[in-house]
């Protein structure tokens, strides 16, 4: 008995480890629509980084976050379990609008190397306050995110999407900047808007 204990403990130890730092520090998930193209594609895996966001750091504009359904969408009925993915394109402060195809941060026109269709809707101007973040889908015009919605609050983010570990010819770390080859691909997608949960 005490040889069968010898043998597990290392084993729970490691067990232990792994799933504090899946709750704690990294977790993975997968891509299961095309609301983040050219970015990221359907059934993607990337790695979600929970620190940053733990310790209250503040987000780039530009930063890749995963989050759980704010309270409009549970309110429609979204799991509050499930979780989303975006790109953090305002904070707390900032006076944003959509007008002309583009994105207004505090007066002036975004360029987004990510966004490379003008988007086909309006935002009436607004100024986000504190605790709260914009967030929009690369893929502008098939994305359920900020436009809809509103505001998202802090609160309910999970961490930031930091590294791609699957397919593998797209290994690495997900940039703030777009290639021009990835740019070039792009398809636009108009297709209806679907289920965007995180696996």
């Amino acid at each position: 008995m005490a040889d069968l204990r010898a043998q597990l403990l290392p084993v729970l130890a490691w067990l232990l480890l792994a799933l504090a730092l899946r709750w704690l520090v990294v977790e993975p998930r997968w891509i299961p629509s095309d609301s983040m193209l050219p970015t990221l594609r359907q059934q993607d895996r990337v790695l979600v980084e929970k620190l940053r966001v733990r310790l209250h750091r503040p987000l780039p504009i530009g930063t890749v976050v995963v989050f759980r359904p704010p309270p409009p969408l549970q309110a429609a009925g979204y799991d509050p379990k499930a979780a989303l993915i975006k790109r953090v394109v305002a904070r707390a402060g900032d006076r944003v609008e959509v007008r002309q195809g583009l994105l207004w941060r505090n007066g002036a026109p975004v360029a987004s190397d990510w966004a490379a269709a003008p988007m086909d809707y309006q935002l009436q101007p607004f100024t986000l306050a504190a605790g709260q973040l914009l967030v929009l889908g690369d893929n502008r015009n098939a994305s359920l995110d900020s436009h809809l919605w509103g505001p998202l609050p802090e609160e309910e983010l999970i961490g930031t999407a930091i590294w791609r570990y699957w397919p593998l010819n797209r290994f690495g770390l997900l940039s703030r900047q777009l290639s021009r080859r990835e740019i070039r691909i792009y398809a636009p997608s108009t297709a209806p808007l679907a289920a965007e949960h995180l696996g």
